[in-house]
């Protein structure tokens, strides 16, 4: 089923934090994207399904410059075939010694509505990258093509992008601590899910900032607690 409207826009006010708790109540533990960072000051979330690339390690009789002339080329049609509203996610075997994709690739995203590119390997032109403004997430910088290193084999098969399982149609959502990935059966639960945790812990938060004890409070053992968080809720439309 797609990524409902509703959906989206509730994943876009939880923090990745948040959604790896409600994952891990079904016991799914090593759904964050290791070592993938926001290349920017991450304003907003990022939110879309998942569209994937498989790279392989390179041989060298095959990854020549030539195959960038090839529109066929597994990375090439994945940037010009990345439906809008979705995310790109590279599996770069977490290498970050060769980039996954460079400006000018990413700068096409933008230009075609992509939600947002994630590669557990590195992005070249970094800085380029980041002034985009789409949301973009990597290990770390790297200059050399990933010819160097990697063999773009497969587009939209199920992938491991730091150490993460990522299926066609999951759910990634990226915020300033990282991204995690949502199977795509339990999105509209998470959401919901979350979007509940996210009311208590604004509400918890407010209170130790005015000095309260964690005790009772965080989590919610007192049925006082959750007394004052209804009211609180009535009082603030949530």
């Amino acid at each position: 089923m797609p990524l409902s409207d509703a959906t989206r826009a509730a994943l876009t006010r939880i923090s990745t934090a948040t959604v790896a708790t409600c994952l891990f109540k079904r016991g799914l533990r090593g759904q964050m994207i290791q070592g993938a960072q926001p290349l920017h000051n991450a304003t907003s979330s990022m939110v879309g399904e998942a569209v994937t690339v498989r790279y392989i390690p390179a041989r060298e009789d095959l990854n020549t410059l030539d195959v960038f002339r090839d529109p066929g080329h597994p990375q090439r049609k994945a940037i010009e075939h990345c439906p809008p509203g979705k995310v790109l996610v590279f599996d770069s075997r977490k290498d970050a010694r060769a980039a996954s994709a460079g400006a000018i690739l990413v700068g096409r995203l933008k230009a075609r509505g992509v939600a947002g590119v994630v590669t557990d390997g590195g992005f070249r032109d970094s800085a380029e990258i980041a002034a985009l403004g789409i949301p973009a997430y990597h290990q770390r910088p790297s200059a050399p093509t990933n010819l160097t290193l990697n063999h773009a084999i497969d587009i939209d098969v199920p992938i491991a992008c730091g150490d993460a399982p990522v299926f066609p149609g999951d759910v990634i959502l990226g915020d300033a601590d990282g991204v995690i990935v949502i199977p795509a059966h339990l999105a509209d639960e998470i959401a919901a899910e979350a979007a509940e945790m996210t009311a208590y812990e604004d509400f918890a938060a407010e209170k130790v900032a005015e000095g309260r004890s964690l005790v009772g409070l965080y989590p919610a053992t007192d049925p006082a607690s959750l007394e004052e968080f209804a009211a609180w809720r009535k009082r603030h439309g949530r």
